[in-house]
């Protein structure tokens, strides 16, 4: 075991587990994110036996801090802290072009797995753990940490679509195969396994539904993420079934390639300031465009120009589709002309007739 020493630092402590004499200066990092003591010890001898330093978090903020401040190699999260839930901390480290290739599996005495891995994250148990199970989920961290190489497999039975796709998804790191109905997926998952699935729903030989529980039969606990990027939008009862095994869930559309881009770079692990800057734009416009506001049409009521300069180019970065009147009388207009609007921003002082 490795000393143990605590400091404090606001509203937590951070707690740091000294490791053995460094043998190699590009050791690996990992930093466990858990306030039950013993726990968290077991887990650094873990980490040490595979040639890990070990750092550990008491605390949400304490685990935010140190992630940011010194990015590591590797995460292991737990759920329940006593500041915040460690979904936040995940939340938050996934949102940020500096934290979100590392990979962290979470480890937890409540079941929030389906929350976790849409999160990002590569893997998920329920306490109490053995030994040899935490060994082999840090051994899976070390593998990922050090290899960011992916392989995609695209389920699409159209050959432009397939193409474009594979096209937008290669790079050095990342290998694409392509595929063009079910049973070709189901044998290409026997013989590899895969990092990521882009899967569509129409496929000529069965649905995307019948394709990802036969996914599920025959690759049980190996089920990659699932990335559903089809051409119609799933009715709620679909939504629900697909929530099982998909991860996410993307209508094809004229910025769906940026949301493909952004969400396959997230499960596997990529380091954003290694894309080229193009790649990198992409991401930045995918994140930019919240899923809320994507597609709606906004009414903005208002006669200041800088105002409205400033509302549309921020719910237009979103996705939104913006309209604009200048008073009252207009806006009136506009919504007889336009009942699909979502929503209406209006002021109170304008001319001719006010909010």
């Amino acid at each position: 075991n490795g000393e143990v020493s605590t400091s404090s630092s606001g509203l937590f402590r951070v707690v740091q587990s000294k490791p053995k004499p460094k043998t190699n200066s590009d050791a690996r990092r990992i930093l466990i994110v858990e306030d039950d003591e013993s726990f968290a010890s077991l887990l650094c001898d873990v980490a040490r036996e595979l040639e890990f330093e070990c750092e550990i978090a008491v605390t949400a903020d304490a685990a935010v801090e140190l992630a940011f401040r010194d990015p590591p190699d590797a995460i292991v999260l737990d759920v329940r802290l006593p500041d915040h839930s460690g979904l936040s901390v995940l939340d938050r480290l996934k949102r940020s072009s500096e934290t979100r290739h590392i990979p962290v599996h979470v480890i937890s005495g409540e079941d929030h797995a389906r929350a976790a891995l849409d999160l990002g994250a590569v893997g998920y148990m329920l306490k109490p753990v053995e030994r040899h199970e935490l060994r082999s989920a840090i051994e899976r961290l070390k593998i990922r940490s050090a290899h960011r190489a992916g392989i995609v497999l695209v389920v699409e039975d159209d050959d432009a679509q397939r193409e474009a796709i594979s096209g937008l998804l290669t790079s050095d790191e990342v290998s694409v195969e392509g595929v063009r109905d079910g049973r070709e997926a189901l044998a290409a998952l026997r013989e590899k396994r895969f990092d990521c699935v882009v899967l569509d729903l129409q496929l000529p030989d069965r649905s995307g539904f019948e394709l990802l529980r036969s996914m599920a039969a025959q690759v049980g606990s190996a089920f990659p993420p699932v990335i559903v990027y089809t051409g119609t939008t799933p009715t709620p009862e679909q939504e629900a079934e697909l929530g099982q095994y998909a991860r996410s869930v993307i209508v094809k559309g004229a910025k769906s390639p940026e949301r493909l881009f952004d969400e396959v770079s997230l499960f596997l692990h990529q380091v954003e300031a290694n894309l080229p800057p193009e790649r990198q734009r992409m991401l930045r416009d995918a994140r930019n465009r919240e899923k809320l506001f994507e597609g709606r049409r906004v009414l903005i009521v208002e006669d200041d120009v800088r105002a409205i300069f400033a509302l549309s180019r921020v719910l237009e970065s979103r996705g939104a589709e913006v309209e604009v009147a200048r008073n009252g009388r207009e806006a009136l207009e506009r919504v007889m002309r336009t009942p699909a609007l979502d929503i209406v921003l209006m002021d109170i002082m304008m001319p001719e007739m006010d909010g």
